[in-house]
């Protein structure tokens, strides 16, 4: 018997996160790109297969591309064909996007980081935030405020467990 033509779970919601940026940088504003993938590339990718922790996106003759963006290749993926896991990956935006992005890289200093990348549909997107790194007592007032936040939500529950 034919499986019902439902959708597919595995094809849907987030691929990768990237935590650290949101921890080394103020992201001020995000934009939804796609990106110029291969087909093993796109293999990779519904294994879960991607660490993007140490990349950013840069500008080169007006486009935009992802650096250092690790996908390895699957072992099964293709055998004739010499995979590199670390190449640029164009990110396809609008015109007046881009134009925006060069603007704020090159006249204010910010940095372009992808903070998450996921599935919409058939294709893949990354989420590029522009940001502005964090000074280190930037870190350390995020890193308590959330601390007191959990430390809240622990006192809030034992106090209603015991009404």
């Amino acid at each position: 018997m034919a499986k019902p033509k439902g959708k597919d779970k595995s094809n849907s919601g987030t691929i990768a996160l990237n935590k650290r940026a949101r921890h080394e940088y103020h992201i001020d504003r995000r934009y939804e790109a796609g990106m110029a993938l291969q087909g093993w590339e796109l293999k990779s990718l519904r294994a879960g297969r991607i660490n993007f922790g140490d990349s950013y996106a840069i500008v080169r003759q007006g486009e935009i591309y992802l650096y250092g963006a690790s996908i390895p290749p699957l072992i099964s993926a293709s055998s004739h064909y010499v995979a590199d896991d670390r190449r640029l990956r164009k990110l396809l935006l609008h015109r007046e996007e881009i134009d925006q992005l060069i603007g704020a890289v090159e006249r204010r200093g910010y940095t372009m980081v992808p903070t998450a990348m996921y599935w919409k549909g058939n294709r893949v997107k990354i989420e590029i935030g522009l940001a502005l790194g964090k000074q280190q007592h930037d870190k350390r007032a995020a890193e308590k405020d959330r601390d007191w936040g959990r430390e809240k939500q622990r006192t809030m529950r034992a106090h209603n467990r015991a009404a």
